[in-house]
């Protein structure tokens, strides 16, 4: 016989007593442990009877069974006090048959028990069973969830009011209770560095937990959280894997709800995706259950507290210095300029660089989703658009605010992507009047550009034919910047391109600069707005046009 107590994270509680094995775990009602919620499989995990006591076995569940904090795939044999987590319920083992007094020392065959080489081989031959996703390496997980209860548990004691502190009061208040408690709690192995466990606590309860060391790594420029054991980071263009984890699921959630809630956004079963950012301007893109089916999802495109200079650019090998002086020439001199590229080529960064080219005396006015862009400027204005709230108000476009900026006397207009109909409104902007505007845009080339705005424009829902379009870019658009992640993660400007007029249905480009063979260079044309500027008494340099050989 079998008796275990099921508890949830609400605090209810219920004992069961199993005599009939092998004993079903799940969602299914007949199941032996019944644990509804759509984040329990129908057949979630089973206990079997053995010859040493009982052995728990998971049914390859996706959420995965946690015995004693670690993930497992096969547990034996089952011990009183073990305690099982399965989805936010803890099933504790109060009475395992006579053959338990053996400890949880005996034959347990986790998902990691057997030292196993590379490619998953135990030394006997046979394969080793693992669990499908990472398991935490810290060890420090239960205890961190002890902690938390602890902690919990004091405030409540104490009858602490924490919601009258300020962020930096309630950041020390928390941190020396939970120094106080760790110190003080004698269930923690000696080996547990105290302080440490008491700052990762810090975090979670009141920061966005593991999450808060890796923001902190000025060389991280994405953090991707797949599950609440499984954080990824990109650093110098490449994934790596980390030790961090999460708790559990709700962890994960109020890391999310810390990040939104400050912004007046909101994410539920109702609306489960949501883009945010964070204090330092990084952008944030947030997943929830049932569309993120092994629990929340968050990704972090950090956007470096340092800002980028144009010398740190051609340093980098992101562009040359030549394709810099023809950029600066074409932001002074108010040309209409896109920066294209593809997910995570460095738009933003360029885009954030040319837009400090423009002279300081200027009123910009910037338009984003998520406003990260920085400016140097006295003289600017940061608009950011708005979701609709619960009921569905309160949404306000990137193209709402492209017409409103239109009203309020800007030099300059930054957009920080056009991915709908507000790029008929820049069109229209840009042929009246509104020379010098940026902006950015998905595609993966010049050409693509031209196609990507065409169907933008009729995103718009404006009876326009495709010639008239076709026009409208080729009066508005006087430069083209392609951005591109090269193979070995860096961000280079591989091509540069001005529109030159139309041919028929065709829109004609000229290339100025390419990447090629490993190095930038010209392409031996020189830009058609380059006359009228010389006429105008501008100084120009035409050799950074020629091409090599030439």
């Amino acid at each position: 016989m079998l008796t275990l107590s099921v508890e949830t994270d609400e605090g209810s509680a219920r004992n069961l007593r199993i005599d009939r094995f092998p004993a079903r775990i799940g969602r299914r009602a007949d199941s032996a442990v019944h644990l509804p919620g759509w984040r329990v499989a129908r057949v979630h995990a089973e206990i079997v009877r053995i010859e040493q006591g009982f052995k728990l076995v998971d049914r390859g569940s996706l959420g995965g069974t946690w015995v004693n904090g670690e993930r497992i795939a096969e547990y034996a044999p089952l011990a009183e006090d073990d305690e099982i987590e399965i989805a936010g319920y803890r099933v504790r083992v109060h009475r395992a048959g006579e053959d338990a007094a053996r400890g949880r020392h005996g034959d347990a065959q986790r998902a990691d028990a057997e030292p196993a080489d590379a490619h998953g081989i135990r030394a006997d031959g046979r394969e080793a069973q693992r669990a499908p996703t990472l398991v935490p390496s810290d060890g420090l997980v239960p205890w961190r969830r002890l902690l938390h209860r602890r902690l919990l548990a004091t405030i409540d004691l104490r009858r602490q009011d924490i919601r009258q502190l300020s962020a930096e009061q309630l950041h020390a208040e928390i941190e020396a209770l939970l120094r106080e408690i760790a110190h003080g709690e004698r269930a923690l192995p000696e080996h547990v560095d105290r302080d440490r466990l008491a700052r990762e606590v810090v975090d979670e309860a009141i920061g966005l937990g593991p999450l808060e060391p890796l923001l902190r790594d000025e060389t991280i420029s994405e953090i991707m959280v797949n599950a609440p054991d499984e954080i990824f980071v990109e650093r110098n263009g490449r994934l790596e894997a980390t030790d961090a984890s999460f708790t559990g699921e709700d962890a994960v959630r109020a890391a999310i709800d810390r990040i939104v809630a400050p912004l007046g956004r909101r994410i539920d079963e109702s609306s489960p995706m949501v883009d945010a950012r964070l204090p330092d301007g990084s952008r944030v893109n947030a997943v929830i259950p049932p569309l993120a089916v092994r629990g929340p999802a968050i990704t972090i495109r950090r956007f470096n507290r340092r800002l980028f200079s144009p010398a740190d650019l051609v340093a980098n090998g992101s562009l040359s210095q030549p394709m810099l002086d023809f950029l600066a020439v074409c932001v002074r001199s108010r040309r209409n300029v896109i920066v294209s590229g593809g997910t995570g080529s460095g738009k933003t960064t360029l885009l954030n660089l040319l837009s400090n080219l423009i002279e300081p005396g200027q009123r910009v006015v910037t338009i984003e989703d998520a406003a990260e862009l920085r400016l140097a400027h006295a003289h600017r204005v940061t608009l950011e658009a708005r979701p609709a709230n619960a009921e569905g108000r309160g949404l306000v476009s990137i193209r709402d605010l492209v017409r409103n900026a239109l009203r309020m006397r800007p030099d300059r207009i930054v957009v920080g992507e056009c991915r709908g109909g507000e790029a008929l409104d820049m069109l229209q902007a840009m042929n009246t009047g509104h020379d010098g505007s940026l902006t950015t845009v998905h595609a993966n080339s010049p050409r693509d550009v031209i196609s990507r705005l065409e169907t933008m424009v009729l995103m718009a829902e404006v009876d326009m034919p495709v010639a008239a379009i076709r026009e409208q870019i080729v009066g508005a658009i006087d430069v083209v910047v392609h951005q591109a992640r090269m193979a070995d993660g860096r961000r280079r400007v591989v091509e540069v391109v001005e529109l030159t007029g139309l041919e028929g249905a065709r829109v004609l480009m000229q290339p100025l600069f390419r990447w090629a063979g490993g190095r930038f260079g010209g392409c031996g044309n020189v830009p058609q707005f380059y006359e009228r500027l010389r006429e105008e008494g501008e100084p120009l340099d035409l050799s950074i046009f020629r091409a090599e050989g030439a």
